[in-house]
């Protein structure tokens, strides 16, 4: 078993740990132990905030509107999708967007050397930085998923039109789509928690079936801030939709935002996909077929139970962590489980199929499911709040002069 493996190994394990409540001395240990540091970490959290709320540290404005979509709890509310909905939303009213990325787990860029930037600081020149990665210019992809991160390359390949550009500084990404790409409107992908730059509007994503995931801050729960925080919201998204009755939720919500929009919404499947043919065929092709489903997100269970909403009898199931870069022998192992199984089809999500390994096609077809989101309530809200931003007096004009470029290349 490699590093890469082990570690995987480890994420599970403590995803059983934390998640799960998974019995054992060590277990129940390790929990005791989390508990403690969630307690650290939340001061941290409170005193980061409170640093950039009192200017002692500054954020950074870039002179165009800028919208975060970000939660408080790790992974699995669909960020993604609502990401996409809201780029094409602002392109179809004429804006230029670029959508920044941090780009997590994409593969890392060579650090500039010590020596090089100290020899820079002595001749007073500015500090040599890697550029940004832009995985998409607006009018084609540049990086695969491998070098791009899974999402940014999914939102590249999706959106047309829109340029993509990762970096961990966000606002040196942010200075490079407005300088080199000609955006006049930047999404923040993730950026609820990102502050140095400065947001016109926070969006925050909240799970229906998990809204303040287990109640826990990191690393005990997957709580990235106290549910309170929810109060810097400006529009909130509640996912996963499908049906029932969401006041106490709501009323939930309340008591930590009482101005904040809200806008209810679902993860709606809208067709299947060859991964070799790119073929699309109707979800009514799922219907009472025994399938695979293999996936490595962060909440597997709600697409294998989307699957069997959709009529399909999931016989064999592989999860791996969350994303994770399949191998060739990790599809091999799990074809050969489903051809033993005799099911007619495997089925993966689309951020996992952007990075599965290029192996041989197989005889069991495999496929993606494709999944947009829907505005169950609120479509009047969302179209009021494009309307705003796209309005042409919200168009300020880019600021990216040398001080604010300093700024950004040299932090």
């Amino acid at each position: 078993m490699d590093f890469k493996d082990q570690l995987e190994e480890l994420e599970q394990w403590a995803i059983a740990v934390i998640l799960h409540n998974k019995p054992g001395v060590k277990e129940s240990f390790a929990r005791c132990l989390m508990h403690g540091l969630s307690w650290i970490y939340k001061g941290l959290v409170r005193l980061r905030i409170k640093l950039y709320r009192e200017r002692f540290i500054h954020d950074h404005h870039l002179g165009v509107p800028v919208i975060s979509i970000g939660n408080l709890t790790v992974g699995g509310t669909g960020k993604t999708p609502v990401c996409e909905l809201l780029a094409r939303a602002l392109q179809k009213h004429g804006r230029r967007v670029a959508i920044l990325s941090r780009g997590y787990k994409s593969k890392r860029q060579k650090r500039v050397r010590i020596w090089t930037k100290l020899l820079a600081k002595v001749r007073g020149e500015p500090l040599p930085q890697n550029p940004p990665r832009v995985v998409s210019d607006g009018e084609r992809v540049l990086l695969d998923s491998h070098i791009a991160g899974d999402e940014p390359f999914m939102l590249a390949s999706n959106l047309p039109g829109v340029a993509v550009v990762v970096d961990k500084d966000r606002v040196k990404a942010g200075i490079h789509a407005l300088k080199e790409l000609g955006a006049d409107i930047l999404i923040l992908d993730d950026g609820l928690q990102y502050l140095r730059l400065k947001h016109r509007l926070d969006m925050v994503l909240i799970d229906r079936t998990a809204p303040w995931g287990n109640g826990h801050l990191l690393p005990r729960g997957t709580l990235r801030e106290p549910p309170r925080h929810l109060k810097r919201a400006s529009y909130i998204f509640l996912t996963k939709c499908d049906g029932g009755n969401n006041t106490d939720i709501i009323a939930e919500i309340r008591k930590h935002n009482r101005v904040a929009e809200i806008i209810e919404c679902r993860h709606r499947p809208t067709h299947l996909e060859d991964i070799y043919t790119r073929e699309k065929l109707p979800l009514e092709s799922i219907y009472g077929a025994h399938v695979g489903a293999v996936s490595g997100i962060a909440v597997p269970e709600g697409f294998e139970n989307g699957l069997r909403k959709l009529g399909a009898k999931v016989d064999v199931i592989k999860r791996f962590a969350d994303h994770h870069r399949f191998s060739a022998k990790d599809m091999r192992e799990f074809i050969a489980r489903c051809e033993k199984r005799d099911v007619s089809m495997i089925v993966t999500t689309e951020k996992d199929f952007v990075r599965f390994p290029n192996i041989p096609k197989p005889d069991v077809p495999i496929v993606f499911l494709r999944v947009e989101i829907e505005l169950v309530t609120g479509k009047a809200i969302f179209d009021r709040m494009i309307r705003i931003l796209c309005d042409p007096r919200e168009v300020p004009k880019p600021v990216y002069g040398a001080e604010l470029i300093g700024v950004g290349l040299q932090e």
